[in-house]
């Protein structure tokens, strides 16, 4: 049997692989990233792809043929692999992973514990600066609940002065309002405000049962004293403490401190949950859906549900981390995760499948959660269908289609003076997004400020890999721009052998819809639902060709700083930028912090941190 016969990877590249732990990177011909995998022997890992197809899953054996190069990155242990390779899962969504898609980023409500003078207030983005942080909040009421309790109840300052060093030298407005009792002029004592926090503290962990005896005291005091606006605004606050209880109790549970892992999966879709309980509270509900998933088992999405959920949210993820973590099923990598878990924390991680009783009854909670996840988006799908449809039929009705346009890509190019050239291919598929078909290139040509060539050279580039791979080829194609734009996509089918594909084009400023072989323009309502699903794809490929032209930019900048420093190459510069999230974030980090990264040391971090000033 002949080795590596199957693509143009360089034997050599397979050979020279190192035998100790990391990640690697399949790329096709274009440069994507394909696939993110991790292995603890890096190249017998990497070699097993490349020995017969006939072993491989269909799946597998696709990807194999796309397959142009491929990168590995070393580390130290295979617990650095794993987490190296949830961060870059996320960073580069590779279309051969299993993809779990967040609704969106849920809400947390931060106390900065470590001031003297703590805030509260609600965030998106958590990091490992000592605050507490609850949450996440899937019901924004339920969020929104605790914080009017927590404001009918003390007087928390919103200002950002860093106290007590930064002072300004009289109270702001909330101080006269009696929103804030003015610790930044000395008018409330640190001690004082502190015993506020605890309060605050006490009620975001849902132990609210000793407070609402204290308060229910204060309101009876109240009351017999006829002070009854002081009474009736302890009775709201009671009325919110028992909102809080009742929406988030649930069962006392024997380990006190679990994450429950739910899983639930109908054909091609599947949704899993993440249930976070405190102290026999239910606090928070994350909520992950899937893409393609026909061919993995359950435990492959447990696997990338469990580890990503921890890994790869960076600092996010380490956050009021349980002692046991509930599974409905064993998966890979569980002894491993568990063990970089427990380092994280301080304290034994242990997850496990219940077999029985009360853990028995919090996986089978987190199971019917997950199915509600699932029920959910197969009900937003269908009504999208059912919504989609109308307009569908008229866009075939406006463009004389001969079949209705299920399947739908549509083209823009950016660039900043000629720079950075950028082109986007969105899909619709049944009148919505179809995010995981969402492609993006670098134009190659030296065009400068020609659109024209670079919307022929995006438009030949993304139907000739098509054509390459089988896949399944639109029923219409849209471009953003006019006339000329419109005649360059037409220049790009003419060099292949295409079948006969509508393409139109949508101007901005008058919305007018350009067909090939027409003279004029088609002026369609304002109103039409046809302009509308046009109007949509048309911003969602903007919006991603300039999302991408600004993140190459952004690169650029940063690497132009980064590059600067001796031993500091592209791989190391993707590593640090991955890692801290940003220039500013590699100069705020200390030295044992960057040394920790895999690949640095301690010199090369003191190297890095004089030359960018720190």
């Amino acid at each position: 049997m002949k080795k590596f016969p199957l693509v143009s990877v360089d034997s050599e590249v397979l050979r020279t692989l190192s035998m100790k732990p990391g990640v690697y990177l399949f790329r096709d011909l274009q440069g994507v990233v394909l696939y993110v995998g991790k292995a603890k022997k890096l190249k017998s890992r990497v070699r097993s792809y490349f020995r017969s197809l006939k072993d491989l899953s269909p799946k597998n054996q696709k990807m194999v043929e796309l397959i142009e190069s491929v990168d590995s990155i070393v580390v130290g242990t295979e617990a650095e692999a794993l987490i190296l390779e949830a961060n870059l899962i996320k960073e580069y969504q590779p279309r051969f992973n299993i993809l779990l898609r967040d609704d969106k980023k849920y809400p947390y409500i931060k106390v900065t514990v470590r001031e003297p003078f703590p805030r509260v207030y609600v965030t998106r983005r958590v990091v490992n600066d000592g605050s507490r942080y609850f949450g996440p909040y899937t019901s924004v009421n339920q969020m929104r609940q605790a914080l009017e309790v927590v404001n009918r109840l003390h007087t928390v300052r919103s200002c950002r002065y860093n106290l007590p060093k930064d002072s300004p030298d009289r109270p702001c407005l909330d101080y006269h309002i009696q929103r804030c009792k003015a610790p930044c002029v000395g008018l409330q004592s640190e001690s004082e405000y502190r015993g506020m926090i605890d309060d605050i503290l006490q009620i975001l962990e849902g132990d609210t049962e000793e407070l609402r005896s204290q308060i229910d005291a204060r309101m009876m005091d109240a009351s017999e004293g006829l002070n009854f606006e002081l009474a009736a605004k302890m009775r709201d606050v009671i009325a919110g403490l028992d909102v809080i209880a009742r929406e988030q109790r649930v069962h006392r549970t024997q380990g006190g401190n679990i994450d429950i892992v739910g899983l639930a999966r109908d054909g091609k879709l599947a949704a899993g949950v993440v249930l976070k309980v405190r102290r026999g509270l239910l606090l928070g509900r994350v909520a992950q859906r899937f893409g393609e998933i026909q061919n993995e088992t359950d435990q492959d999405l447990l696997s990338s549900l469990v580890s990503r959920h921890y890994l790869g949210g960076g600092d996010e993820g380490m956050v009021d981390l349980p002692r046991m973590v509930l599974s409905p099923n064993f998966f890979s990598d569980q002894d491993l995760l568990e063990e970089i878990l427990t380092e994280a924390a301080g304290y034994r991680v242990r997850i496990t499948v219940p077999q029985r009783g009360e853990k028995l009854r919090l996986s089978e909670l987190a199971e019917v959660n997950a199915r509600q996840v699932l029920e959910d988006r197969i009900i937003a799908l269908t009504y999208a269908d059912n919504r989609a449809e109308d307009a569908l039929f008229s866009l075939q009705d406006e463009l004389s289609l001969k079949v209705v346009p299920r399947l739908m890509v549509c083209f823009d190019v950016s660039h900043m003076q000629g720079k950075e050239t950028v082109a986007s291919a969105v899909v619709f598929q049944n009148g919505e997004p179809s995010r995981a078909d969402y492609r993006h290139m670098r134009i190659k040509g030296d065009w400068g400020n020609d659109d024209f060539q670079s919307m022929q050279e995006a438009v030949h580039r993304y139907f000739r890999r098509r054509l390459d791979e089988r896949t399944p080829l639109p029923d219409l194609v849209v471009i953003d721009g006019g006339k000329p734009q419109l005649s360059a996509a037409h220049n790009a089918f003419n060099h292949l052998d295409l079948p006969d594909i509508t393409v139109v084009a949508l101007a901005k400023k008058e919305e007018e819809v350009f067909v090939q072989g027409k003279k004029t323009p088609l002026r369609l309502d304002r109103r039409n639902r046809a302009l509308h699903i046009l109007q949509r794809i048309r911003d969602e490929a903007h919006r991603f060709a300039v999302r991408y032209n600004r993140k190459l930019r952004t690169k650029r900048t940063l690497r132009s700083q980064l590059g600067d420093i001796p031993g500091i190459g592209p791989h190391r510069q993707t590593v640090l930028l991955r890692r801290f999230g940003s220039l500013k974030g590699v100069k705020s980090a200390t030295k044992e912090e960057i040394a920790r990264v895999p690949g640095f040391s301690k010199a090369l971090a003191s190297r890095i941190l004089t030359y960018l000033g720190n």
